[in-house]
């Protein structure tokens, strides 16, 4: 039986994520923006709630096409507030939009999101080497400097445990605790 982060073992799509995503470094600009919509739907939610409701996610925001979000009227979030498969909070789904229009602004200035976002770390994932889930920080200095800089270029739902959050999902940080076997299969070394 292999060991695993304790927080994944309540639920199967936990689990899943937990083995095939959590931690992962992602560089895929689509795949990276899908994470910061989803991460922003989770705000005062459980991420276990927003990977419920992922595949309507995906349909609803078509695919999570930068173009096509970043485009969104007033008619499409009507919808979208009105689609039951999803997170139904007007404030959250028109931070999608904006989100979308900044990450456009942002790849445009800086040619990449994945660079953008990366620079911070230098390109490498932080390797932490936490033994307990009390261990694990909900914000860090680094997330809040990537949030103030977020915020500055239009961003919205991107507070330094969110940016946390997403560095955690995006592979920018390892937090798998040490004994878990993703730890070293992500880089870490005890």
């Amino acid at each position: 039986m292999l060991n695993r982060c304790e927080w994944c073992l309540r639920d199967g799509l936990y689990l899943k994520y937990h083995d095939q995503e959590w931690g992962v470094p992602v560089h895929d600009e689509q795949k990276l923006f899908e994470f910061l919509i989803l991460e922003g739907a989770q705000a005062g939610l459980s991420w276990l709630t927003v990977l419920r409701k992922r595949e309507a996610y995906h349909e609803a925001y078509d695919g999570f096409d930068l173009q096509k979000v970043a485009r969104y009227g007033p008619n499409k979030i009507l919808e979208l507030i009105n689609n039951k498969g999803i997170i139904r909070n007007r404030l959250k789904i028109e931070a999608a939009v904006k989100n979308a229009q900044a990450f456009l602004s942002v790849q445009e200035k800086m040619g990449s999101f994945d660079q953008y976002i990366w620079n911070f770390i230098d390109g490498l994932t932080i390797q932490n080497k936490y033994e307990t889930l009390k261990e694990l920080p909900a914000e860090t200095e680094i997330s809040r400097i990537i949030s103030k800089d977020m915020k500055k270029r239009g961003f919205l739902f991107v507070g330094p445990t969110i940016i946390y959050a997403h560095m955690q999902a995006t592979g920018m940080v390892n937090d798998h605790l040490i004994n878990c076997y993703r730890y070293s299969e992500l880089g870490g070394t005890v």
